[in-house]
């Protein structure tokens, strides 16, 4: 069971997408939108309850609209 699907995501604060909880090689969790690719940063954790929390954090990151937008170059 996947301990992400209770968190809530808003949409894309960029184009109004859907966002993703993604996780960077077992050590921090991002949210990510599916369509433009805007994204939040990186929160670390270790073990499974900390990566849950991590999940939580960068959701709220995510909902509070702190999320570094794709432009030129990226």
């Amino acid at each position: 069971m996947d301990r992400f699907e209770d968190i809530h995501l808003e949409d894309c604060p960029c184009c109004g997408g859907v966002g993703s909880i993604e996780e960077e090689g077992g050590w921090c969790v991002y949210i990510q939108c599916l369509d433009c690719g805007a994204h939040t940063s990186c929160v670390a954790y270790e073990g499974e309850e900390g990566r849950v929390e991590s999940a939580r954090k960068a959701a709220d990151n995510w909902n509070a609209r702190k999320v570094i937008a794709p432009g030129p170059g990226e």
